[in-house]
């Protein structure tokens, strides 16, 4: 194999809440609700990539619908609010996630590493495809750790609770592991790499064992994960002001022409590529306006 199979340093991605990557509407949900994130500890950073919480207060006021283009990722959240409490295994959506926000809320939740959940706990991750299944089903052990975890006021002491229970245990690195993480990080980070082929060449892992590999441990195969980040990258570049060229950004994005890119967006995000990015300068105007003082 390549150079994909060693162990080495795992990539990190910072948990910066600044970064809005695969939030639509970035600047109107913000109006809505809070987000934090908070690094992963040592004791299970091999598997999870951070912590994230969201708290609404609508009370008084209509729900929203919070519109994200998830990552390739397992999320194990712990949830409080009107439509649902209890602790979840949300697995990799393949479509746009919807939650509606109503009445007050909040969720805590794990987001682990492409690739980390099925390394962790040795399922098929491709099982967990675009459902939510109850935390105790998966892990039996998991009882009262949503009680525990729901008790505690703070994102740091959930995260002490969290961490004491998902603590990695000592065991060797698995190789393919390895690889998926150093494929998923190419992917993510490297806007040239558009097609699955690039791929296979630069990790020289044939196409039929990149897709089994993904399935097991990603959840996806390896074109839908491509091209969710290229989506991905086009939604965040339109929601700050990247319009000028739609021509351009299509095919910087790997697309075969514009038109390919306009229906793709559209089908996924539910409007043009335009109409996004106009709706995203007017919510942050508004943000603006409320924030930055009057001249006189």
């Amino acid at each position: 194999m390549s150079d994909g199979t060693d162990s080495g340093p795992l990539p990190r991605n910072p948990a910066a809440p600044a970064d809005t990557t695969g939030i639509l509407h970035p600047d109107e949900q913000a109006k809505y609700r809070s987000l934090a994130r908070l690094p992963a500890g040592p004791a299970v950073d091999r598997f999870v990539e951070w912590y994230w919480s969201v708290r609404w207060d609508l009370r008084g006021r209509p729900p929203y619908r919070a519109e994200v283009l998830s990552y390739p990722s397992v999320n194990v959240t712990f949830e409080r609010s009107a439509t649902r409490t209890g602790g979840f295994v949300n697995g990799v959506c393949t479509t746009k996630f919807v939650r509606e926000l109503s009445g007050e809320g909040e969720v805590f939740g794990l987001r682990f590493r492409a690739g980390g959940f099925g390394a962790f706990t040795g399922l098929d991750v491709g099982s967990f495809r675009d459902i939510s299944v109850e935390l105790a089903d998966v892990m039996p052990g998991a009882h009262d750790l949503v009680d525990r975890v729901l008790a505690v006021p703070t994102d740091e002491q959930r995260r002490a609770i969290v961490e004491d229970f998902f603590a990695a245990p000592a065991a060797a690195d698995d190789p393919t592991y390895h690889l998926v993480l150093r494929v998923i990080d190419a992917m993510a980070n490297d806007q040239e790499l558009t097609r699955v082929d690039q791929i296979t060449d630069r990790f020289d892992v044939p196409t039929r064992t990149l897709q089994r590999m993904f399935r097991r441990y990603v959840g996806a195969g390896p074109k839908w994960v491509l091209r969710r980040y290229r989506l991905q990258d086009g939604a965040e570049l339109l929601a700050r002001g990247r319009t000028e060229d739609l021509a351009t950004l299509a095919a910087e994005l790997g697309y075969f022409d514009q038109a390919h890119f306009s229906r793709e967006f559209t089908a996924e995000v539910g409007m043009a590529p335009l109409e996004y990015a106009k709706n995203s300068l007017r919510s942050r105007n508004e943000v603006t306006a409320k924030v930055m003082p009057t001249r006189s």
